[in-house]
């Protein structure tokens, strides 16, 4: 590095902690393929694809080298609009890779943006815009090598990559979803990338904290059939659960309880909870503030909706299923109260194709000194069975049944 080192230069590498900045150094040299060098030495396009092309796209890898030979280490950032590019040696430096990767991991929006901008470009050189549609080919090579490095990585705990098939139209959709907020001009100044100023873009992190993983399926259409009474068994007790439906319509959406569902004639819940749509577009609706009707589960009542509802109200609701199984509504016009979202399915009213309710997070703990119940309390139609065919009931009368069984 010595003593040429631009002051820019060493106050990124001075935003990783002491003990990372040895390795950040030696990305350099291992792109280099461990070659070393001396000062002033550079990366090619080929060292870059040699070292990484195994791992991420080559149309992504092209779109990082740019951006990396556009910035200048004394300005830390690719050249602006109406100003000649960086004229420093062919190839990426030391520097420039420095400063790329301080600005990518531990940079502000407003050291974002550009890096954003530049790969998003086609070709090297300054731009003043880019159109939305470079940003969401951009996006749509970045979401495709994370993917491609999970898989490489064994990273993809649970997931059968050989079994996802061809996976361009989730790459597609979450593209779209995450460029959803820029300027309907159709066009994208460095004011507007700013937008990707978080994590929670690049990382679809609208589920709470610690609800990420592990998921585990507790209802599902093709596996217990269509059965209300199954998915309410399924739900209950099993802490946060994420609900995934697709309409007859085809159109797929659901909705993040964040409460372990409680069968009652109150709205539950509270505002982590949001309602989603994933196709045809990937959407996120979360709470508005307007009123706490997050959740709403109900059974077997003469006076009160029995279903499951998030959002809105009774006869209204944002997301609801009929407890007369496969039928549900989305009636939110022009949109639902409690999330802000529009209508959800196909048509207003619609007909249930699937069901999937998968509980999220670690499994809830066993309450302290609880004992595992009899399969003659939990299901007392197995004890009338039993008592009609002649089985003897040889504990009856010995123990007493749960306190808690209705």
């Amino acid at each position: 590095m010595g003593n040429a080192e631009s002051v820019v230069v060493q106050k990124r590498l001075a935003r990783f902690r002491p003990e990372e900045r040895p390795v950040v150094e030696g990305v350099f040299d291992k792109l280099q393929g461990g070659a070393g060098g001396a000062a002033g030495k550079t990366i090619t396009l080929e060292m870059l694809q040699s070292s990484v092309g195994s791992v991420a796209p080559g149309s992504m890898v092209r779109r990082v080298y740019r951006c990396m030979s556009s910035i200048d280490p004394g300005l830390a950032a690719p050249a602006a609009s109406g100003k000649a590019g960086y004229a420093g040696p062919s190839g990426v430096s030391r520097e420039q890779l420095i400063v790329f990767l301080a600005d990518t991991l531990r940079g502000t929006a407003e050291e974002r943006a550009p890096l954003v901008m530049a790969m998003s470009q086609h070709a090297a050189g300054a731009a003043a815009v880019v159109t939305c549609e470079q940003v969401v080919e951009f996006l749509q090579d970045l979401v495709s090598a994370v993917v491609q490095i999970l898989v490489h990585r064994g990273r993809l705990q649970g997931w059968k990559p050989e079994r996802m098939g061809d996976i361009s139209l989730g790459v597609k959709l979450l593209a779209e979803q995450m460029c959803s907020e820029l300027k309907p001009s159709g066009r994208a100044d460095l004011e507007v990338l700013e937008y990707f100023r978080n994590s929670d873009l690049i990382y679809f992190k609208s589920l709470p904290d610690g609800y990420s993983a592990p998921w585990r399926l507790v209802f599902s259409t093709q596996l217990h059939g269509e059965s209300f009474t199954r998915m309410v068994a399924g739900l209950m007790k099993q802490g946060p659960t994420l609900l995934l439906i697709r309409d007859t319509k085809g159109q797929v959406f659901g909705g993040f309880a964040s409460h372990t569902w409680e069968v009652k004639p109150q709205f539950q819940g509270d505002s982590r909870c949001f309602l989603f749509t994933v196709s045809p577009k990937l959407r996120v609706y979360t709470a508005t503030g307007y009123n706490q009707h997050f959740m709403y589960l109900n059974q077997n009542q003469q006076t009160m909706p029995n279903g499951l509802g998030m959002g809105g109200q009774h006869g209204y609701f944002g997301l609801w299923l009929d407890s007369d199984f496969g039928r549900g509504h989305s009636r939110a016009r022009p949109k639902c109260t409690t999330y802000g979202s529009p209508q959800l399915s196909g048509d207003e009213d619609f007909t249930l194709d699937s069901v999937e309710v998968w509980a999220v997070g670690k499994p809830a703990e066993p309450e302290e000194g609880g004992v595992k119940k009899s399969i003659l309390d939990v299901d007392p139609e197995a004890q009338a069975l039993m008592e009609i065919t002649g089985k003897t009931m040889h504990s009856q009368g010995l123990r007493e049944p749960e306190d808690d069984q209705e």
